[in-house]
């Protein structure tokens, strides 16, 4: 095991001991354990720099289920590096943060860092996994980590909502996702995402390769919020706010942007990928911004925000993925901007949004409210957290000189490019997406400084608040001052991450472009142009916005803060749920008759399907061996001792002519020269009889069964079916045992039982070895039904009442 399969276990590890070590340290916070995780993972993550740097990678390999192709290979390259560092980075920051933010007395704080951390190891994995399907597994076990982290506070419903909802939208998602997986394992015979990119050239020719690419897009716009997808994205800030600091805005919701940049050398140069992804994203820029407007919640301001710049993140991806439609060159580099955007602004927004969170955080802890019709005046009476909202809103919103307006003139800049383009039909609508991007970012301003005005300036009032507001502790304002440090590091001083993160990070989306090539610079200051006149152009027109916002904010589409959209997602739950309910109303009816039909049923339709399908009917019986008179006489009494059944009224006799039945297999086992087999049925049946005499006696006399003539002609299908089919089955299986093209399972084990199992007895060897899973497996049954008889038997004798 390498020591990047045990940096991804770390997290894991560290969540089995939190509970072991809490009861012994609790004057201890527990956060100052959990950091010391992120913080290492961090440094040690530091040293791959210089080989992503000079364009190389580790890849270790751990094998896990060869068998299937599935292994766990992990893959460091400029990609999964960057957000391995964003997972690690922002997650010491956070936890910094929540040991502030969260108290040790009365907060279960064990439960909160083992779902943390449980997260924080899921993403790790996510991002450093070269195989789909372990992929696949951490994937779906950051779902569950952040439904749990979502319904921390369970005993708020809106919590238990939220964490709900997320659940069910990304495991659709991912349920998707797996599928497009197993698609581009059947189209190239891997699960490496290395070994997929490197076949790239003959994929898309293949007719299954929209169906791949439209599944995987699923998994990722689920899970990176996409309209209409984002959802639940706002009810997922029901949780605490150092989760939504964290799985929010720099981890989970990118896990959705960091599988498309994954795969788009796999997909991109499609037109279907390039337009899925320009207008997923910039309808989701453009939505989520309208509607963040609308909120008067500071955290839904942000989870909107959230969705609006995922969106804008998105788009990027898609125009970027044009260069691998052009050949090696100018006009390949030329749309390669939009990738180095992407990941620029991916890093940005980590920065400006984790920052921006713990401020709202800050304010909801200090005030007690986080209602932007509550707030105000706080400028004065939270200098350092006013300074901190100030950068980050100000980043966001795209003023210079910080980050966030670095990578939105970029943004700009690539969209103008592609307007361009002479192919996947720009040259005739290309010319929106700029109008688009330019609409979106005007509504982007407003929202921020709607959000500036509203929290910092106006006249405070501490009778509008049930706390003493006062500034947060310093403890608390490390992890965010850290941040906006960045933020304005970014903005004045891009190229300190240009070569060592962004440019790496490109390469690895871009594969055919070396660093060189590339020569990612970032500037400032580029002089007045198209860009900065549609910069000034937002500023302006924001500006008029929010003077004049008294008169339009009494339309009733601004007065309507909840998204529309959560009315379909409420009406289908309900109505799946109440589909549900009616199926199994008419399904479980209570009746061990009907119990048995749908068993029945659904076994004759498998065995039919599967020998219409294989071709397996066959009625060969001319080597049956001859059949010995008394075996004749044996199965005449078994015949009707089974007619008998039906029309036998008391119990006692049931179980007596059941029992002969019973020993009459024993019989046939013995006859057939199965010894083994027939002192166990022996053993069986006699148990079984006594048993069930002894339960039924205590039962009152069984009432004649008045069944409607429909049923009883059913019963009778049924059984007849059923008959019929095993008896097929059993002729069609001997006859292909005769086939000297047909591989004989007995010969099978014939020949390897005793060389493979080790045993003397064919019959134990086969039962423990060679179907171990099935022995495994009746055991737990049996040691369930023990428990429940156990229960039974104590529940008695503590005088409970008959059960």
């Amino acid at each position: 095991m390498s020591s990047l399969h045990i940096a991804i276990l770390i997290p894991f590890m560290m969540a089995i001991l939190i509970p072991i070590i809490y009861p012994y340290t609790k004057k201890i916070h527990t956060g100052w354990f959990v950091l010391l995780v992120p913080t290492a993972l961090f440094l040690y993550f530091l040293t791959f720099l210089p080989t992503t740097m000079e364009g190389g990678y580790e890849y270790v390999s751990l094998s896990w289920v060869p068998s299937l192709g599935i292994n766990v290979d992990l893959y460091v390259d400029g990609l999964s590096l960057l957000f391995a560092l964003l997972i690690t980075g922002i997650g010491a920051l956070v936890v910094l943060y929540s040991i502030y933010y969260l108290d040790k007395v009365s907060e279960r704080l064990h439960h909160f860092y083992v779902y943390l951390l449980m997260f924080m190891g899921a993403m790790v994995g996510v991002v450093l996994s070269d195989n789909l399907i372990v992929l696949y597994i951490f994937w779906e076990l950051t779902s569950l980590a952040s439904a749990l982290l979502i319904s921390y506070w369970f005993h708020r419903k809106a919590s238990v909502y939220g964490a709900q909802k997320s659940m069910l939208i990304t495991v659709f998602g991912g349920f998707a996702m797996l599928a497009g997986f197993c698609i581009l394992y059947g189209m190239t015979g891997t699960f490496s995402v290395r070994d997929i990119i490197a076949q790239t050239e003959g994929l898309a020719g293949s007719t299954l390769f929209l169906a791949a690419m439209i599944l995987v897009l699923l998994g990722a716009f689920t899970k990176s919020a996409q309209f209409p997808f984002h959802i639940w994205l706002p009810d997922a800030m029901e949780a605490p706010t150092p989760v939504s600091a964290y799985l929010h805005s720099a981890t989970m919701v990118k896990a959705g942007i960091y599988l498309v940049a994954r795969l788009t050398p796999v997909f991109g140069g499609d037109a279907v990928w390039f337009w899925a992804l320009v207008i997923a994203g910039l309808v989701t820029l453009t939505y989520g911004s309208i509607t963040a407007v609308r909120q008067k919640d500071l955290k839904g301001i942000l989870a909107y925000s959230t969705i609006s710049q995922l969106g804008l993140i998105m788009s990027l991806l898609g125009v970027g993925s044009a260069a691998l439609y052009m050949e090696s060159g100018e006009g390949a580099v030329f749309y390669s901007l939009a990738i180095t955007t992407a990941v620029f602004h991916l890093l940005n927004h980590a920065t400006f949004k984790g920052s921006l969170f713990m401020a709202v955080g800050i304010i909801d802890h200090e005030t007690g409210t986080r209602d932007i019709r509550k707030l105000g005046g706080l400028m004065t009476i939270m200098p350092i957290t006013f300074a901190i909202s100030a950068i980050g809103l100000a980043s966001m919103a795209g003023l210079p000189p910080f980050n966030g307006f670095l990578s939105k003139e970029m943004f700009f800049t690539s969209l103008l490019r592609a307007t361009e383009g002479d192919f996947f039909s720009l040259g005739t609508i290309g010319f929106l997406l700029p109008v688009i991007a330019w609409i979106a970012s005007v509504f982007t301003f407003l929202y921020c400084a709607v959000t500036f005005f509203k929290t910092f300036f106006g006249k405070f009032e501490q009778s509008h608040y049930e706390k003493t507001v006062h500034e947060a502790p310093f403890g608390m304002l490390i992890s965010p001052v850290i941040l906006v440090a960045l933020v304005v590091t970014l903005g004045i001083f891009p190229n300190i991450v240009a070569q060592s993160l962004v440019a790496p990070a490109v390469t690895s989306i871009l594969p055919r472009f070396s660093v060189d090539e590339l020569d990612i610079k970032f500037s400032l200051w580029h002089g007045i142009n198209t860009e900065l006149l549609m910069t000034l152009a937002i500023i302006f027109c924001g500006s008029v916005l929010l003077i004049t916002m008294k008169k339009w904010s009494q339309f009733n589409i601004y007065k309507r803060e909840r998204d529309p959209l959560h009315w379909f997602y409420d009406q289908g739950l309900d109505g799946l749920i109440h589909f549900s309910q009616t199926v199994t109303r008419a399904q479980m009816t209570g009746l061990l008759r009907d119990y048995f039909v749908y068993m029945c049923a659904f076994i004759l339709l498998l065995l039919g399907w599967t020998f219409w399908y294989a071709d397996a009917w066959s009625f060969n019986i001319s080597t049956v061996a001859t059949t010995p008179f008394f075996v004749y006489i044996v199965t005449a009494v078994f015949i009707v001792t089974t007619l008998c059944l039906p029309f036998i009224q008391k119990r006692m006799t049931l179980i007596i002519f059941a029992g002969i039945i019973g020993y009459i297999m024993a019989l046939y086992f013995a006859m057939f020269r199965a010894p083994d087999l027939a002192l166990t049925q022996l053993l069986i049946e006699t148990v079984t009889v006594v048993l069930l005499m002894l339960a039924f006696r205590h039962l009152p006399e069984m009432a004649p069964e008045k069944a409607a003539p429909s049923k009883k002609l059913g019963n009778i299908v049924i059984s007849a079916a059923v008959g019929v089919t095993i008896t097929v089955v059993g002729i069609s299986a001997y006859s292909l045992g005769t086939d000297a093209n047909f591989s004989s399972i007995s010969d099978y084990y014939i020949e390897n039982v005793y060389k493979l199992g080790g045993g003397t007895n064919m019959v134990n060897v086969i039962l423990v070895d060679f179907r171990g899973l099935d022995t495994m497996l009746e055991v737990l049954v049996l040691g369930i039904v023990s428990l429940a008889v156990i229960m039974l038997i104590k529940h008695r004798f503590k005088g409970g009442e008959d059960v």
